[in-house]
């Protein structure tokens, strides 16, 4: 109702319901950036292949800097380019076979590009090496890429991450999703007041990134 309200004023102000209502989706997209964070940023994107345009350039003078090329990887993974991630990460595990961090990170592309087994296979080798690799972001991974698959795989790894990230609403909101997904209703639905309760006691800077995921638990 109150959008209606706010429409019905930037259309008398502005005189043009078109004009109207695009002012309208600007503020409620400026809004959901600022307080939510649902929809996805407009500008990040150019900034991050601003980003990989300079480290390729880099890497061109230099193509042994171990460092622009990680950059780049984990670049092209925020761009969701995940082959292209992945051929820069083999060339640093191949070099570098004991970092935990290229390891778990050449393993996520692989879970995103379908390669479940070898993903697995590469992410808990590095939580061998260093088991709070990525503050365990990669059990959260695993949660993700074996939900459709083995959905009791992916509930121990979401609880492997709770257990690390106890103030985690993802890890949670996550996890009563599988519940749902297999009838498993009473436990799904104590997942999500799980999620709304552990936002609740958030302190104020954390809830700007946990935010998305009360609002989704609280329309389950």
């Amino acid at each position: 109702m109150s959008k209606v309200l706010i429409f019905s004023l930037l259309w008398w102000v502005i005189g043009n319901p078109f004009v109207a209502l695009l002012v309208l989706l600007v503020i409620l997209y400026v809004l959901d950036r600022r307080f939510v964070g649902m929809t996805p940023s407009v500008v990040r994107p150019f900034a991050l292949r601003r980003k990989l345009s300079a480290l390729r350039t880099d890497l061109s003078l230099n193509p042994h800097n171990r460092s622009a090329k990680l950059e780049a990887a984990r670049v092209r993974m925020e761009l969701k380019q995940y082959a292209e991630a992945k051929k820069l990460l083999e060339e640093l595990a191949d070099a570098d076979d004991g970092s935990a961090d290229v390891l778990c990170e050449l393993g996520i592309c692989c879970l995103k590009l379908g390669e479940a087994e070898r993903g697995e296979q590469l992410i808990v080798k590095a939580l061998e090496l260093n088991p709070r690799v990525k503050f365990g972001e990669p059990y959260l991974r695993l949660g993700e890429a074996f939900a459709g698959s083995d959905p009791e795989k992916a509930i121990r790894y979401l609880k492997q991450f709770g257990e690390q990230h106890s103030s985690s609403c993802e890890a949670y909101y996550r996890l009563g999703k599988l519940y749902k997904r297999l009838g498993r209703e009473d436990e799904a639905r104590r997942a999500f007041r799980e999620t709304i309760d552990i936002y609740r006691g958030l302190p104020k800077y954390k809830k700007r990134t946990e935010r998305r995921y009360a609002l989704l638990a609280r329309f389950q």
